[in-house]
């Protein structure tokens, strides 16, 4: 199997030559190890794109606060302000464009680069070159975690539980965004798309299951049908306990999600999923073991995680990313332990 063909056959529940391995090239992994990371990544290649040797950051003056610590606010497309405290690390929005729904009217969504442009040439060609791998898109959309950059969350939450015109008409808004964006995604032929919202905290959802279904559910599916046509993968990232949406999920057309494992029982998570036949994203828990834990407890969990999920029957692959805090030593246990049980 080729890297493609491997991710593929994992996905749809299919034996595997090797486990899949996806790396994601996180800035702070590279600020904080330096090019340790690169050679580690180099050492033991993924199956979801070329190495990349990634530059390691260093920060300017205008990027440290008057005591000498990272501090940045920078406005996106969007117009949210966004305020960062942790160099790499997504930040929390300092100044909302629509804290007053009343700009709504006013209010413009960003704009795509059109099919057949230059940028489109040159992301076309990268997709061709990325063939012998499996080609995920980087992000294709969300929905809740765009309502909470534009508007506070208390607004949001409330706008939805009332049900009101404009929370409807602004998530609208955002649906045709994503919209344009899948069509983009789809003309440069990507072989899945990355999407996620985050609807749990580490014990329960932060939303009721049927405001879930009333207000995501029909949009995520007006979002996937043109994916599902085209016959390609869907893989949906969400933080924390979203047990009672998996099905949902399955139903909608998602073959793949990236969860956070810890707030599950893992065993019988890995039981429900292989019975949906929802392929699950390894990622090993970053809060917890790959921060405060020994390099031991790092191996021990990645040979868990390898035989609950049975991995080499299909239906899961490794996920890496180095997160802040995390000890290098926890980084080279983590990568050599998956290398030597794929």
């Amino acid at each position: 199997m080729n890297s493609r063909e491997r991710v593929n056959a994992a996905i749809h529940f299919k034996p595997v030559d090797k486990v899949p391995l996806q790396y994601n090239y996180t800035p702070v992994g590279y600020f904080e190890h330096g090019d340790k990371l690169n050679e580690l990544y180099k050492a033991y290649p993924d199956d979801f794109g070329p190495f990349e040797y990634k530059q390691v950051p260093v920060l300017t003056r205008n990027q440290l606060d008057e005591n000498g610590n990272y501090h940045e606010f920078k406005k996106d497309e969007w117009d949210t302000v966004w305020e960062y405290r942790i160099y790499g690390i997504a930040g929390i929005p300092h100044i909302y464009p629509l804290s007053d729904m009343g700009k709504l009217k006013d209010y413009i969504v960003p704009s795509h680069p059109d099919i057949g442009s230059e940028q489109f040439l040159i992301d076309k060609q990268q997709a061709v070159e990325h063939k012998k791998n499996y080609y995920l898109s980087r992000f294709a959309g969300t929905i809740i975690e765009k309502l909470k950059a534009l508007c506070p969350d208390e607004n949001v939450y409330c706008d939805m539980a009332e049900g009101t015109k404009e929370i409807n008409q602004l998530a609208d808004m955002i649906v045709e965004y994503y919209e344009k964006k899948i069509q983009y995604l789809l003309a440069i032929d990507v072989d899945g798309f990355y999407f996620g919202d985050d609807y749990g905290t580490e014990k329960s959802m932060l939303l009721s299951p049927s405001l879930w279904r009333s207000f995501f559910k029909p949009r995520w599916e007006r979002l996937f049908e043109p994916i599902k046509k085209a016959g390609k993968n869907i893989h949906f990232h969400s933080c924390g306990y979203v047990l009672p949406i998996l099905e949902d999920l399955k139903e909608l057309g998602v073959h793949s999600i990236w969860p956070q494992l810890p707030a599950y029982d893992m065993v019988e998570f890995a039981k429900y999923c292989r019975s949906l036949k929802l392929a699950v994203a390894i990622h090993t828990d970053r809060a917890n073991v790959m921060t405060f834990g020994t390099p031991s407890q790092v191996k021990d969990l990645v040979k868990k995680e390898y035989e609950v999920f049975r991995m080499q029957e299909g239906g899961s692959w490794f996920y890496v990313e180095a997160d802040n805090g995390f000890p290098f030593e926890n980084m080279e246990a983590l990568v050599e332990t998956i290398a030597q049980y794929r």
